[in-house]
């Protein structure tokens, strides 16, 4: 995949092959800026996983869910199955103050917990410590994403695709930055080297944003590169880490480290890092909606402030039950407990693609995703929308790869994108789910070749 010296159509309009396909008929219909008059308003009604899951609701999907294998949805499975995990409550005590409007930064005993939990795991042996006025209590990822750019000033913001879909309309949303994308080269296996983060500086870009681990590739930058790369931030550029996927680490044999890029700040309240993360992933707590932003004084006391006219605040009992959650030596074995397990599921599923005739291409070393290349199967079902439709019709749920090729300001066809013969697959879900899912990927594979069989 790469996006140099790629070969473009030059007919205009929508190809044949995509008239007669009804999921790209309608995706055009729900995407205006991708339709043939790209100067249309786009349409900012959804992620590429809402799309997803509201096409699979067409199919029957929300009359019964449990008939279906969703390895589409961005959550990692939230029961107490998994050996050597702590138990998640199941009550949550309201107290008096739970009753009241929170801190629109969230309240101090859990920010408190979260600077120390930094500390512990990531700032050992530093001079320069996080402290409770280091950190925000947001309302969910997006949320701290949402805030993080209404306080942004002019700039340039690079960011880099692949990457998160939701980064999609959040960077088209606001006015106060503008945009710019850096396409990652699959021969490369999507790495951010320093060259290239040297390169976003050099061409006047103040702000950068991307996910690490990465969503949707699986893969991780490390020290000492990701040292290399705060380094050449420092003084010159805000660098925004999204850090949900720190504990999906494979890359110290499960040992428990998570991956952050704390362990390279010089001081805490000087270097211009904001770091993304929460409940949501690594303690598999999606539905509390509580997460945090890590940075410099000044900048958590404006995101903390923007919430009180953006989001509100984060919910006052959920962050009170997270306190003891985060205690550094329960936190240690939890994610030594996530990354083995998580690990399992990961090689059992690319076991079962490549006995499918998949080639993977790129192992991931982190988070609970396959980036997975549909361009040696037949044509019909070598395309991310024609393959997600395949699958909804097995009671599947995927990400079309189309979705991670953000394009927030529409300028080109994503029809032209290389994204497009890729899906997201997760193995976010249980061993039951992810078995279900495969069987269904089997039996499209084995109904194409049927076909195929007949027609010859």
């Amino acid at each position: 995949m790469s996006f140099s010296g790629r070969k473009f159509s030059v007919s205009k309009g929508p190809s044949a092959s995509e008239l007669n396909s009804k999921i790209h008929r309608q995706f055009r219909n729900a995407h205006e800026g991708h339709r043939p008059h790209a100067g249309l308003d786009p349409s900012r009604a959804s992620t590429g996983v809402v799309w997803c899951t509201e096409r699979a609701t067409e199919h029957g999907f929300a009359d019964d869910p449990t008939q279906w294998a969703n390895l589409g949805q961005g959550a990692p499975e939230v029961d107490d199955d998994i050996e050597g995990s702590f138990e998640r409550p199941k009550t949550i005590n309201v107290s008096m103050a739970g009753r009241e409007y929170g801190p629109t930064a969230g309240i101090k005993p859990l920010r408190a917990a979260i600077a120390n939990l930094y500390n512990e795991h990531h700032r050992q042996g530093k001079d320069s410590k996080y402290t409770w006025e280091n950190v925000a209590v947001v309302p969910g990822g997006r949320a701290g994403l949402i805030r993080i750019a209404a306080v942004l000033n002019n700039a340039y913001l690079g960011f880099f695709i692949p990457d998160y879909t939701a980064y999609n309309e959040m960077l088209g949303l606001f006015r106060n930055f503008a945009a710019i994308p850096s396409p990652l080269s699959e021969a490369d296996g999507y790495h951010i080297h320093p060259e290239k983060i040297a390169d976003e500086i050099a061409r006047g870009t103040s702000v950068i944003l991307t996910s690490n681990p990465r969503n949707p590739t699986g893969q991780v930058v490390k020290n000492p590169e990701l040292a290399q790369i705060q380094d050449l931030c420092r003084d010159r550029a805000t660098l925004i880490m999204d850090e949900f996927y720190g504990g999906y680490n494979y890359t110290s044999n499960c040992d428990g480290t998570t991956v952050s890029a704390a362990d390279n700040i010089v001081d805490v309240d000087e270097d211009d890092v904001l770091l993304i993360d929460g409940l949501t992933k690594r303690f598999r707590l999606p539905g509390w909606r509580v997460a945090w932003i890590v940075g410099p004084k000044e900048f958590i006391k404006a995101i903390g402030s923007c919430g009180s006219y953006l989001d509100g605040g984060t919910n006052v009992p959920f962050q009170e039950a997270a306190i003891p959650m985060l205690e550094p030596t329960k936190v240690l074995n939890e994610m030594k407990a996530l990354q083995t397990h998580f690990r399992n599921k990961r090689d059992y599923v690319l076991g079962r693609l490549k006995g499918l005739g998949f080639k993977i291409k790129h192992i991931p070393d982190s988070t609970f995703y396959i980036w997975l290349d549909l361009s040696d199967l037949p044509v019909g079902i070598n395309d991310g929308l024609n393959f997600f439709q395949k699958c909804l019709e097995q009671k599947v749920i995927v990400v079309p790869g189309i979705f991670f090729d953000l394009n927030p300001a529409k300028r080109r066809d994503l029809f032209d994108s290389p994204c497009h013969h890729f899906i997201r697959l997760s193995y976010g879900p249980t061993m039951e789910t992810l078995k279900k899912g495969l069987d269904g990927i089997e039996r499209i594979l084995k109904n194409t070749e049927a076909t195929y069989e007949k027609e010859s």
